[in-house]
């Protein structure tokens, strides 16, 4: 798949914008489906093929990663055809994380996502070979003058799995490279760093729920989406306690895909995603409403609900992880994440 098959959404996407206005409006789009989750864990790298036996080329990285980002840009653009704009960013251009990130973005602004401006990017490709069923690369460019981390992944097309935006202070490890410029992806049960890439997403999610108390204490480093969230979290639970609500916020995994690429230290750079529900319930008269925060009135339509209120979060980490032999704590260094989804009675 020369151009990876975007070249039929290019078109499509231009068609579509150009020809909104003609539209009537009568027909109803075709029903939104999402493409089948990625597998959770790394795919395995395969034994080191030829540069003319691999998966993907670095070049052909660079064809995938202008094909994505031009369609995407097009789509974000306003037009009337709002539905099928979502459905095309859906199903043609993401999967896993970015899939429910990407329709947050559409529906909370009225069809009227945010646009980007991307820098020139660094490639890093795994070298996997040519029968790889999942290969996978990542790029770090800049998104309006920000050093973002983006991972793009294959099944029957390419698509955008994982954003995350470096956090201040943080810069890109430095990843392994081989004579040709390949990077090597680590296989999910990889035993030479802190953290295998398998129990990245539970000991993350476990830190951010517990905090320093917990048996995954000291794996992360402490920061603001790991211990400072677990303490949020034990301050809400009292204060909702006390105004009669009952209050809990978990961290989910939610089959999301791992991406883990080896780092010139010998340890790894993980990428991941989680899954973030909070729920408040009330606990006595139901005359005392909960009241709904304004960033997810677009997705509950009320101001207030009478029993109970879920929050989902979708967020998207790349975590630095030392090798076994110089052991410490592994540091967030990287996170995009939004709310997807809010509902209740």
């Amino acid at each position: 798949m020369r151009a990876y098959g975007r070249r039929w959404l290019l078109a499509l996407a231009a068609g579509m914008l150009a020809g909104a206005t003609a539209c009537t409006g009568d027909a109803a789009p075709p029903a939104t489906t999402r493409p089948a989750a990625a597998t959770t864990a790394t795919p395995t790298p395969t034994a080191t093929p030829s540069p003319s036996l691999v998966a993907i080329t670095r070049a052909e990285a660079a064809e995938v990663f202008t094909g994505v980002t031009l369609a995407d840009d097009r789509l974000r653009a306003r037009s009337r055809l709002q539905e099928g704009r979502l459905r095309l960013a859906i199903e043609g251009l993401t999967t896993g994380g970015q899939s429910s990130l990407v329709a947050a973005a559409y529906l909370s602004t009225g069809y009227a996502p945010p646009r980007y401006r991307w820098g020139t990017p660094t490639f890093y490709v795994p070298r996997f070979g040519p029968q790889e069923p999942a290969p996978w690369f990542s790029a770090l460019v800049t998104r309006d003058g920000q050093p973002t981390l983006l991972t793009f992944t294959k099944s029957d097309l390419w698509r955008l799995s994982s954003v995350a935006q470096l956090l201040p202070g943080q810069k890109m490890p430095e990843i392994a490279l081989d004579a040709e410029g390949y990077a090597t992806a680590l296989a999910a049960d990889d035993k030479s760093v802190t953290i295998s890439p398998q129990f990245m997403q539970p000991v993350h999610a476990s830190v951010a729920e517990t905090g320093s108390s917990g048996v995954t204490a000291g794996l992360v480093a402490a920061g603001p989406y790991t211990t400072e969230v677990a303490e949020q979290i034990a301050e809400l639970r009292e204060k909702a306690k006390a105004d009669g609500f009952s209050y809990d916020s978990i961290f989910s995994a939610d089959n999301f895909p791992v991406y883990a690429l080896r780092t010139a230290d010998g340890g790894a750079l993980i990428q991941y995603s989680l899954s973030r529900t909070t729920t408040t319930t009330t606990k006595t008269a139901e005359d005392d409403y909960i009241p709904v925060p304004d960033a997810a009135r677009w997705s509950v339509g009320s101001t207030v609900l009478r029993r109970t209120l879920r929050l989902v979060e979708t967020h998207q980490f790349a975590t630095a992880v030392p090798p076994i032999a110089k052991a410490g704590a592994a540091a967030v260094i990287a996170h995009d994440g939004a709310l997807t989804r809010a509902y209740g009675t």
